[in-house]
């Protein structure tokens, strides 16, 4: 780090009790790394930022950042779960602000529809994070976080209806929604006209909805379920 980065973070960076200040400006430098990497990645994309342009916009030297990061990719793995993990936390909010089961889903699904056409998430979490993590570690970050939401909204909508579903049975219910979710962020995220793609996702999604609750209303079981295992 400069010398004049290190001023600037002794003057802002305040003593936390019990805290050294080496580890204080360690995070502060993870931040400032975290921070600036987001922007670029989000304009230029993982291939058109360089590590270059990231250690000049955080004012430290290139010693530093690999302190911290292995490298580019270790760097953008920890911005997609920053950036991921936000949207994720944005929409478990909005749901909590609601009870009726039909307008919680709806809700959630708006607010995700808002978060993927967010700059950062769009180009980071859905464009990028494919490609550059791999299928397997983006879906495992999607999971601990995206997949929690579905769960949420298919348990209170599943809960509506006197329908007796087993906890396998409501995470294949989950997987489906899931899927369904993640497809429709792809296509608003990386649509020449994303407000209009995103009315009409909200527009289909809302259809089945509406016809799983017109299932509830009438009182129709769920026939040809499996046997719950016994023990």
């Amino acid at each position: 780090m400069t010398r004049s980065a290190r001023a600037r973070l002794a003057a802002t960076v305040p003593h936390v009790a019990g805290t050294g200040r080496r580890a204080q400006y360690s995070a502060s430098t993870r931040r400032a790394l975290v921070d600036v990497a987001e922007r670029l990645f989000a304009e230029h994309g993982y291939a058109g930022t360089s590590l270059d342009a990231i250690v000049a916009g955080a004012d430290v030297t290139k010693g530093a950042l690999y302190h911290h990061y292995s490298g580019k990719q270790a760097l953008f793995e920890a911005v997609f779960e920053k950036v991921e993990s936000a949207g994720a936390q944005t929409v478990r909010e909005e749901l909590r602000r609601h009870h009726d089961p039909w307008e919680k889903a709806i809700a959630g699904l708006r607010a995700f529809l808002d978060v993927v056409r967010q700059p950062s998430y769009s180009r980071i979490v859905v464009q990028d994070g494919p490609s550059v993590l791999g299928y397997e570690r983006f879906r495992e970050q999607e999971e601990r976080s995206t997949f929690a939401n579905v769960v949420d909204i298919v348990r209170a909508v599943l809960g509506a209806g006197d329908w007796q579903v087993d906890a396998e049975m409501e995470r294949t219910f989950a997987r489906i929604f899931f899927g369904a979710m993640s497809s429709a962020g792809t296509t608003v995220s990386t649509s020449g006209d994303p407000e209009t793609e995103a009315e009409r996702v909200e527009l289909a999604i809302g259809f089945i909805l509406s016809g799983l609750r017109a299932l509830s209303q009438q009182g129709t079981q769920l026939t040809g379920l499996p046997d719950a295992p016994t023990s």
